[in-house]
C-alpha cells in the first residue's frame, strides 16, 4: 500500500516494492530506486542509493506524523499523509472556509450535540462532536452568532461532507 508524503510543500506517494534485511527496492513518484537503509543511531539513518551515501537524522515534529529531517546539504519538513490525517486536514479546511454550515468530510456519528436551535453561540464554542475512524473530533462555531437549524441527532450516522449544524 503506497505511503503519502508532504515533503516542504511537495507531496510524493512512497511503495516499498520489496525489502530484504537493509536493501530496498522502492517507488517514489513512479521512479524505481534501489536503497540500501541502516539505523546507525536512535535518530540516524544511513542511506546508500546510487552510489551515493547520504547520512539523514529524523526527529519526531510537533505532532503525530511530522517529522524534521537533516542530511548533510538539506533541511525537509516531512508529513505522513495517513487517513487520519486527512480527516484532520480536511475537517480544518471545513471550518477555515469561512462556511456556516458545518460539516464533516467523512462518514461518522453524532457522539454530542452541546447546543439546541435557537441559541446564541460564540466563535469557537463548541457545536457538536462526531467520532470518526476512532477519533472524536468538535466542530465549533466559526462565527458568533444563532444556531439557526440542527440537521442531525445524537447517534445518527452522517455521510461525508452532510450538513450538521447551520449557525447565522
Amino acid at each position: 500500500m503506497p505511503i503519502e508524503l508532504k515533503i516542504n510543500t511537495r507531496r510524493a506517494r512512497i511503495k516499498i516494492l520489496e525489502q530484504e534485511g537493509s536493501q530496498y527496492k522502492v517507488d517514489i513518484d513512479g521512479r524505481l530506486y534501489h536503497l540500501d537503509l541502516v539505523k546507525v543511531e536512535a535518530d540516524t539513518y544511513s542511506i546508500l542509493m546510487d552510489g551515493r551515501s547520504i547520512n539523514m537524522e529524523m526527529i519526531e515534529g510537533n505532532t503525530l506524523n511530522e517529522y524534521k529531517v537533516n542530511t548533510m546539504d538539506n533541511y525537509y519538513e516531512i508529513e505522513v499523509i495517513d487517513a487520519a490525517t486527512r480527516y484532520r486536514n480536511a475537517s480544518k479546511a471545513a471550518m477555515d472556509a469561512g462556511s456556516n454550515i458545518i460539516s464533516t468530510p467523512m462518514p461518522g456519528k453524532i457522539v454530542k450535540i452541546p447546543v439546541q436551535e435557537g441559541d446564541t453561540v460564540e466563535q469557537g464554542q463548541t457545536l457538536i462532536i462526531v467520532s470518526a475512524m476512532k477519533m472524536e473530533s468538535e466542530y465549533k462555531s466559526p462565527i458568533d452568532g444563532m444556531v439557526k437549524r440542527i440537521y442531525v441527532k445524537e447517534g445518527d450516522a452522517t455521510e461525508g461532507n452532510q450538513p450538521l449544524i447551520e449557525v447565522e
